[in-house]
């Protein structure tokens, strides 16, 4: 039997809900004894069966308030209970379940990671502990008793805060939580195991002392200092910025090896992939240690958005995840560079999220319809869902946005809520009306901004010409008109700025209020022929059509006040170059970069220091994957010819200052702070063109020598294959020697090799997964080796043999019945076929339908392949 979707507009309040839930974990990696008794509350007096969501368990006994219960029916996802000879209000049940946590590879639920046992339970991995009213709109307050041998398992966590504990024969211990908060299941976690703990204290504003505790793998614990310090940033961030305190007596965050995603929300119990927890200079880079202070961020925000108001059904998950992607996306830009975090966000926007309202998974930020809620999990959801939120935040200002977030908080704090919630509180907030503005969160696809101009010297008189189209998706064929806020900046030819004046009055905002098919803004008056910055600080998730000469663009490159502008021209000018030799390259003719570019970049090159880290950006050439989302044809071979052609004539025509500001902005000792990043940054930025000279495998094989410090380390390595250097087998050879005991380490190792330019790199990415430092089951070595190779080796997984498609399927094969979930997320290369040539497509498609034959294929896998073949 098919898959049956199910659809937003069928929502109903359930029937029965749960108010309270004891549960009692008898803990055994092959036989846990869960036993739960929940008060159930009957809603509706005309309901006369429960049906309780549960899977991949054994069903012990259940128990109707305290007598054995045997009117009921079982299927593979379900209990249903026929109460029709009941007439209570509210009853217990108690239910008895067996799992086998080691033998749980789907990693949902309660599995073994390492040594430790762990829970994940979002979005419906509560159903394969016990049977349960499994939705978001059922809250209950939790208490916890876990039992389990002392030995092995010293420490018992779980939600809320201690209340007790106690000693058992047999060297047995038993501990007991307590979640004064109700909750839906999803947010449930558990944790049991032996670990290294780091303890410290965080002072809310109103003077309450909480007991702050981070759990890691033994050995660990000198990689544990960064997490905790970057847990009390977010704490106090919170509290200054958006006025919200931590609400218990104690905040725990646990490491685990073996995790699907990045880290889980779990009231008062983080769960961390310990990709986001673990940092030193040794084993971390840069970004990872970015990334760990905003991981931890985004996870300690949710205690508010996403915790104590969650969402009413998984199609409102935008309403927790973009809220909170914003919030942590404001915390890096306060905390950080505000300009270098914006480019980074539209950075990945741009090459992912576009990438995924061009397949055949676009969808809404609040979907319609899902079959797998697990799929939904998107940058559609996250990242759009931000810039929906931010452009609310714009539209707004931080007052009025303040006084919306105060009172979505207040109205819905302790419920469950809805999309429409949040913006009907913005808007009563705020006396801004958000009626056309909705449509963002129903609407699919990238909107299209087509802007021209015109300049009338006489009257002094400047129009910008807007029109706004969103394309046709998969999934909605008709658009209707959005309220996009364009933010713009005018500047004349010498790159002074120029005031926004209409009839002589300056304007109050530089927002322009995009709202009908066409629309003309006049502005006077304007003394000299302007250069527009359109979209300034990225204001709305759109494509921009303006015909830019290289000459603005360069104007805007130099002068624009905006560092997200200044970006943008840069990469509108790496784009034209692009385009021009591909077509070249297609045509057999000699490519050639632009005198123009050239003298740009040295410019930008000599004035680094104005601005370091948005010259920095600037200079960082994009990726093939990036480039490619300028083609609805891409061309994998073309893209990287092209692109290797334009860093080698960039490398070996600035390469004498390149190599001077090498020399002058290295350090000497290892911090993580703002200023020494940026330098590190540029330094090898700068390393990046010249490994690609004549002396480039004598500096990259110095560079690896004398770094101290893995952002320096890595930088070499991957220059040292991505120029195949000389040095490059003797640098990776030393890397997996040092590393090969540590898993998070060789994941960038495996990620190296897995993009190297070689031609027989799918050969050395199969023989590598015999390494023994990779591990199939383990979602991090997947990601790392599988995963970069098929989505970030643009020309080696779309080899025109179909090679690369062939390894794809068969990993997923292997996948579907041991982790349906990451199956679901490596499959996206394969599903976009329709941006390549005929004979990739046939090939491409060739593979899904060996994938849609497969016996007991999952959801998470049919919903993406169904999609895609039709």
């Amino acid at each position: 039997m098919l898959p049956k979707a199910k659809y937003r507009k069928d929502y109903k309040k359930p029937d029965f809900t749960i108010s309270d839930i004891f549960l009692e974990f008898r803990l055994d990696p092959e036989q846990t004894k869960v036993t739960a008794k929940t008060l159930v509350h009957k809603l509706n007096p005309e309901a006369t069966s429960l049906r309780l969501d549960g899977h991949s368990f054994q069903f012990a006994s259940i128990k109707l308030n305290d007598a054995d219960f045997s009117n009921y029916q079982q299927d593979n996802e379900s209990l249903t209970l026929d109460l029709s000879e009941m007439s209570a209000e509210k009853f217990e049940l108690e239910i008895v379940t067996l799992l086998s946590p080691a033998h749980n590879t789907s990693l949902q639920g309660l599995y073994q990671s390492g040594d430790a046992l762990c829970t994940q339970c979002e979005a419906e991995g509560f159903r394969q502990i016990t049977y349960m009213l499994d939705r978001p709109d059922v809250l209950a307050r939790y208490t916890t008793r876990i039992i389990a041998d002392k030995t092995k398992y010293p420490f018992l966590l779980s939600n809320g805060n201690r209340i007790r504990q106690g000693e058992l024969d047999n060297g047995y211990h038993w501990i007991e939580w307590q979640d004064p908060f109700p909750k839906p299941s999803y947010l449930f976690a558990l944790v049991a195991g032996d670990f290294d703990v780091l303890r410290d204290t965080f002072m809310t504003k109103s003077g309450r002392e909480v007991a702050l505790e981070l759990y890691v793998d033994k050995g660990n614990l000198d990689r544990a200092d960064w997490a905790m310090a970057s847990l009390k940033k977010s704490m106090k961030w919170d509290e200054e910025r958006f006025d919200l305190e931590y609400d218990l007596d104690i905040y725990m965050i646990v490491a685990v090896d073996f995790f699907n995603m990045g880290a889980m929300e779990n009231k008062g119990l983080n769960i961390f992939n310990s990709k986001f927890v673990l940092a030193n200079p040794q084993t971390a880079t840069d970004n990872d240690y970015l990334d760990v202070e905003r991981v931890i961020a985004h996870e300690y925000f949710h205690n508010w958005t996403g915790n104590r108001v969650t969402c009413r059904d998984w199609f409102q998950l935008s309403l927790k995840e973009g809220l909170t992607v914003f919030r942590d996306q404001e915390f890096s830009s306060d905390t950080g560079s505000r300009n270098v975090n914006r480019i980074n966000n539209v950075k990945f926007l741009r090459a992912v999220q576009f990438a995924e309202d061009a397949s055949p998974m676009a969808h809404p930020i609040r979907p319609e319809k899902v079959i797998e809620m697990n799929n939904f999990y998107t940058v559609t959801v996250y990242e759009k869902g931000a810039e929906v939120i931010r452009m609310i935040h714009t539209l707004l200002g931080e007052e009025k946005f303040q006084a919306g977030m105060k009172l979505y908080i207040a109205e819905n704090d302790g419920t469950a809520a809805t999309c429409e919630d949040f913006v009907s509180a913005m808007e009563r907030a705020s006396g801004v009306d958000l009626t056309q503005f909705r449509r963002w969160y129903s609407q699919s696809g990238t909107p299209e901004l087509t802007v021209s101009d015109e300049y009338d010297a006489n009257t002094l008189t400047y129009r910008l010409h807007v029109a706004q189209m969103t394309p046709s998706t998969m999934d909605q064929m008709d658009k209707v008109n959005l309220h996009i806020p364009l933010r713009i900046a005018l500047y004349d030819a010498a790159g002074e700025r120029q005031p926004l004046k209409v009839r002589g009055e300056e304007l109050a905002s530089d927002v322009l209020n995009v709202t009908q098919y066409e629309q003309t803004f006049e502005f006077s008056p304007v003394y000299k022929q302007p250069v527009p910055a359109l979209l300034c600080e990225f204001s709305a998730p759109v494509k921009l059509d303006f015909p830019y000469t290289n000459a603005q663009l360069i104007t805007l490159m130099k002068f624009a006040e905006n560092g997200f502008v200044r970006w943008d021209a840069a990469q509108m000018l790496f784009a034209n170059e692009l385009r021009q030799n591909l077509q070249r390259y297609q045509q057999n003719q000699e490519l050639q970069l632009s005198a123009e570019l050239i003298q740009a970049l040295q410019y930008l090159v000599e004035n680094y220091q104005q601005d370091i880290e948005v010259t920095t950006l600037i200079l960082t050439l994009p990726k093939e994957t990036e480039f490619a989302e300028l083609f609805k044809t891409i061309d994998p071979v073309g893209i990287r010819v092209v692109r290797s052609f334009m860093q080698k004539t960039i490398a070996n025509t600035l390469k004498d200052a390149f190599l001077r500001l090498y020399n002058h902005t290295q350090t000497e000792t290892y911090q993580i702070d703002q200023q020494s990043i940026a330098l590190r940054s540029f330094n090898n930025v700068c390393l990046s063109y010249l490994a690609f000279t004549d002396f480039g495998n004598t500096l990259v094989a110095k560079h690896y020598t004398h770094a101290n410090n893995m952002t320096d380390t890595l930088a070499a390595l991957a220059l040292a294959v991505q120029a195949q250097l000389p040095c490059r087998d003797e640098l990776l050879a030393d890397f997996e020697h040092k590393w090969q005991h540590d898993g998070l380490v060789m994941d960038k190792w495996f990620a190296i090799q897995a993009t190297r330019p070689d031609e027989n790199v799918l050969e050395i990415v199969t023989h590598l997964m015999d390494h023994p430092s990779f591990n199939f089951n383990n979602p991090n070595r997947l990601r790392a080796l599988v995963g970069s190779f098929c989505s970030q080796n643009l020309n080696a997984f779309h080899m025109i043999d179909g090679s690369g498609y062939r390894f794809l399927v068969d990993i997923l094969i292997r996948l579907n019945s041991s982790n349906p979930q990451i199956a679901a997320r490596l499959v996206e290369p394969l599903i976009r076929f329709a941006r390549y040539d005929n004979q990739r497509q046939t090939l491409m498609k060739r593979g899904l339908e060996r994938l849609r034959d497969v016996e007991n294929l999952s959801k998470d896998l049919f919903e993406k392949i169904e999609k895609a073949l039709q």
